[in-house]
């Protein structure tokens, strides 16, 4: 005999109470879709993603903290230049000593430089920019843009013909400086700058130019100028003077988790 659980017509089945996971799931699967819709339109309505005011806020803010530390830096050269006069009065130094730092200073950036300079610049091409010559493609967005390798290849070129000094923008580079790019920005030493970027170098001019055409990540560099449009340019300044090196000396590390 079959129990009336076993018999789908009985009103008193089980099974019409049984717990369901796939109906659950089911309707919590619509909830959520439900919910991306509405927070996807409440997000979207209105609202333009490359006008977005948190996002203009934050560039606002970069711009603030950049200008504000270039003024620092004005302030740290006046004050080192009134520690160095004050010590200068009377430091009980020999000379021999007194030039012995000031070759010192010299190497380490921190004194204005003046010499026979050449000048670099690198630019954005187009944004409409097409392929110039045959056999290439069309140009993908990063094509079109300086990048932080670009700066860098000038950079080196420019130590290694012996450059006696060189100003990245109005900034002095020394030896711990880094030239780094976030997009089509340049952060250095703490400010930002976007392009055109230009680098201005003390030296023998002729040996400078020597290298930058020697350089294979510039003769690289050179292919995107001639079939893209990236910018380049280099001019003789004559003799110019190069700034001292105005921030901070000290050494910036990361240090570990205790």
């Amino acid at each position: 005999m079959s129990n009336s659980a076993d018999s789908p017509g009985t009103g008193s089945s089980p099974l019409r109470g049984r717990f369901r996971p796939v109906r659950v799931l089911t309707a919590a699967v619509f909830a959520l879709a439900g919910l991306i819709f509405f927070t996807s339109f409440n997000t979207a309505k209105g609202t333009n993603i490359r006008t977005d005011a948190s996002l203009l806020k934050l560039s606002d803010l970069i711009q603030e903290r950049s200008h504000k530390n270039g003024q620092l830096n004005e302030s740290n050269a006046v004050l080192r230049d009134d520690v160095e006069a004050l010590a200068e009065r009377d430091d009980g130094s020999t000379k021999a000593e007194d030039d012995k730092l000031a070759a010192l200073e010299r190497n380490a950036g921190t004194q204005k430089l003046s010499g026979e300079a050449i000048s670099v610049t690198l630019n954005d091409a187009p944004p409409d920019a097409t392929a110039k010559l045959p056999g290439y493609p069309e140009p993908q967005p990063d094509y079109l843009v300086i990048h932080q390798q670009d700066l860098q290849a000038v950079v080196n070129a420019l130590w290694q013909s012996g450059a006696k000094g060189i100003k990245v923008m109005d900034q002095r580079l020394i030896s711990t400086s880094a030239v780094r790019c976030v997009g089509n920005t340049l952060i250095l030493q703490g400010r930002v700058y976007s392009p055109p970027y230009k680098i201005t170098a003390v030296g023998d001019p002729e040996k400078m130019q020597k290298a930058l055409a020697a350089s294979p990540a510039i003769q690289n560099y050179m292919v995107y100028v001639n079939v893209y449009g990236l910018g380049w340019k280099v001019t003789e300044d004559g003799t110019v003077t190069l700034p001292g090196y105005s921030g901070t000396v000290d050494l910036q590390y990361a240090k570990p988790v205790e």
